[in-house]
């Protein structure tokens, strides 16, 4: 993973965990006061895990697509080329065998 994305990603990451401990907090209060019902609580703190979960979702693809283009920039081989040159050589190694 580039620095700068591991950056990004561990800088949102402790922006989630400080907002999810705020919000929880927030959210306990406004129960504590009858604003809000604990279902409605929960469901506002589902719908942010799940908005999270979303977006580190979105981050690992990004971090994928920046890994591969990183790796095909300097002439490495991916799983996918390894798995294809195997699947190769299998096939070659079945035509030797056949042909003995």
């Amino acid at each position: 993973m580039s620095d700068f994305l591991k950056k990004g990603f561990l800088l949102g990451l402790g922006a989630a965990v400080s907002s999810k401990e705020k919000l929880d907090k927030k959210l306990k209060e406004l129960v504590d006061k009858n604003e809000l019902t604990r279902e409605q609580a929960r469901t506002v703190m589902q719908n942010f895990v799940d908005k999270g979960e979303s977006t580190k979702e979105g981050w690992s693809a990004k971090q994928y697509e920046e890994t591969q283009g990183m790796a095909k920039e300097l002439g490495l081989a991916t799983k996918e080329d390894i798995n294809e040159l195997r699947e190769r050589l299998s096939e070659i190694e079945t035509k030797l065998q056949l042909d003995e």
